[in-house]
């Protein structure tokens, strides 16, 4: 997970031999790049997210965009909460490297499990109830809509927290960075690669499961955001 601040790395004193390999050139950057990553896959996230609120406020005649955006954005989350968890990983396995980065704000890293967890509970039951079909919204529906609720109060603390380092991130990789000074972090091809891959997954996801839109589509006219009481 990203810090508040990005931090500049320490510029390396040998640049990379003639013999590194291109794959060691994409995955370069090391703590840094890796803060990059997060940082900037975080921004693409507050735009989706942003929309998909769009659709929740007029959910009834925007339900298949509502579906579309939310697959759409399970390959940036997939992809943020792989380097988050990396960082998690490598940090308290004790990597010198990281350990010497130190670790997010504390009240970040405390809030963060409620949001990874809240994350993958939205998100699975979507899709069960993407797959289930309409005659599961009493079942499912219920968990999908509580668990957003405490994913959107917490995500909104986890942006705020971040944004700073969202902004400094995309300046990094995407604004001084490419005029290649002093501070240029390795690994730039790399991360848009990861960014770009992560993007077009979730577009192939959303793309493949158009037609299970269907059977909710044609209940639209029928749809309300709470599910039918049982008589």
């Amino acid at each position: 997970m990203a810090q508040s601040g990005l931090q500049r790395p320490t510029p390396s004193p040998a640049a990379p031999s003639a013999g590194s390999s291109r794959l060691a050139g994409l995955l370069a950057g090391g703590t840094y790049g890796n803060e990059l990553l997060t940082a900037v896959t975080g921004g693409l996230l507050i735009v989706l997210l942003a929309a998909l609120g769009v659709t929740i406020v007029r959910i009834g005649s925007l339900l298949w965009v509502h579906l579309f955006v939310g697959l759409l954005l399970m390959g940036p989350l997939a992809l943020k909460l792989s380097s988050t968890g990396y960082r998690f990983v490598r940090y308290y396995t004790r990597n010198p490297r990281y350990v010497e980065h130190g670790p997010p704000e504390l009240a970040l890293r405390l809030i963060a499990p409620i949001v990874a967890l809240s994350t993958l509970v939205v998100f699975v039951s979507g899709l069960v109830l993407l797959f289930a079909g309409p005659s599961s919204r009493r079942t499912w529906f219920p968990i999908h809509k509580d668990s957003f609720f405490v994913w959107v109060a917490f995500m909104a603390i986890h942006v705020l927290g971040h944004l700073p380092a969202v902004g400094a991130g995309l300046k990094a990789d995407y604004g001084a960075a490419l005029e290649r000074d002093e501070y240029g972090v390795p690994g730039r091809s790399g991360r848009a690669l990861a960014l770009a891959g992560a993007l077009v997954l979730g577009l192939v996801l959303a793309l493949v499961l158009i037609p299970q839109f269907a059977p909710w589509v044609n209940a639209q006219p029928h749809f309300h955001i709470h599910p039918p009481r049982p008589r």
